[in-house]
Order: C-alpha cells, then sequence, then structure tokens
C-alpha cells in the first residue's frame, strides 16, 4: 500500500474517533434531558411552523428554491468554520449535524420572509437583508454565546458572522436570480 492511501486511512480513523467522541459527549451533555437541546429543537420546529403559515402559495417554488439555496450555502459555512475549529454548537439535536437547527430552519426561514416581503411590497431586497444578517449575527448569534448554544474561537467575532450572512444571501440570491432567468416562472 502507498503512503497516500495509508495517510488517507489515517485520516479517516482520526475522523470516525472523531465522530465517536462527539457522539458520546451528545449524549452525555446534549441529550433530550437538557432544556438546551429542547432550546434547539424550539429553533427548529417554531420558524417552520411561521413559514408554513405565512408563505405566499403564489410564489411558493421560488421562496423554497431561495430558501434552499440558503440552507445550502449556509450548511457550507457552519461546515467549514467547525472544520477550521472558528465556533461550535456545544448543544445539538443530532451529534452528526452540529448546526441543524440554525441551517435548516430559523436561517433559511428568516431569509425567505424577508425575501418574500421585499416581493410582495416591492422594497430593496438588500437593504433588509442586510438588516436581517445583522440581526442574526449581531443579536440573535449574541443571545446564542450568552446561553452557551454557540462558542467562537480563534478571534471570530460577530462581524464575521455578519459578512458571513451576506456572502450566504448574495449566493442564494444570485442562484434564485440565475435560475429564474432560464426558467418558465415568472414574478407577479
Amino acid at each position: 500500500m502507498d503512503n497516500r492511501v495509508e495517510k488517507f486511512i489515517d485520516f479517516v480513523h482520526l475522523r470516525e474517533e472523531s465522530t465517536r467522541y462527539l457522539t458520546e459527549y451528545w449524549k452525555e451533555y446534549s441529550n433530550f434531558s437538557t432544556i438546551q437541546f429542547w432550546i434547539m429543537v424550539a429553533i427548529l420546529v417554531i420558524p417552520l411552523i411561521i413559514l408554513i403559515l405565512n408563505i405566499d402559495k403564489d410564489k411558493l417554488f421560488v421562496i423554497c428554491f431561495y430558501g434552499y439555496s440558503i440552507h445550502i450555502a449556509f450548511a457550507y459555512l457552519d461546515l467549514y468554520g467547525i472544520n477550521k475549529g472558528l465556533w461550535g454548537f456545544p448543544y445539538q439535536i443530532f451529534p452528526f449535524m452540529p448546526s441543524f437547527s440554525l441551517d435548516s430552519s430559523l436561517v433559511p426561514v428568516s431569509f425567505m420572509l424577508v425575501y418574500q416581503w421585499t416581493l410582495n411590497k416591492k422594497k430593496n431586497y438588500y437593504l433588509y437583508a442586510i438588516i436581517t444578517a445583522f440581526i442574526l449575527a449581531f443579536i440573535f448569534d449574541s443571545i446564542l454565546v450568552r446561553f452557551g448554544l454557540f462558542e467562537m474561537y480563534k478571534n471570530t467575532n460577530y462581524f464575521h458572522l455578519f459578512i458571513g450572512n451576506i456572502l450566504t444571501f448574495l449566493f442564494a440570491r444570485f442562484l434564485t436570480c440565475f435560475f429564474l432567468k432560464f426558467s418558465k416562472y415568472t414574478l407577479h
């Protein structure tokens, strides 16, 4: 076996061991019996209920595509930050999906509702998306930090999170506009 394959096998074993430690941590500190677990469940479920009750059915596909784009971009951004040791989530719904509540619900739904509102009211999308990015980074994330649900490391700060939010919504907007341009679907 060549050196490259041996190093890769070592990496796979390290990843497996890391996942085992994370699962043990979850079982001990972040399981169903903790209030933090249920807060993370609420952060997942409540925005989805709000979205279901308020989504514009006439623009369902576009708004959901936009939200899915936010979800994917934000999940990759979180994965990058977690893998680089820039931030982490001490309490999780699933040990193998550390930022599931935020990536799958709260952040996409927040931006989806802003996107829908700006479309329906003909408001400046970028202005309101920046305000949303600011609120999520400087207010919501600081609340998560205060309650120990989110940790930042290596000089990461709220401004970095704000810039990440902006890049996320710009990516989602670009992707949505790109596909709309080539589809038969139109916004009215």
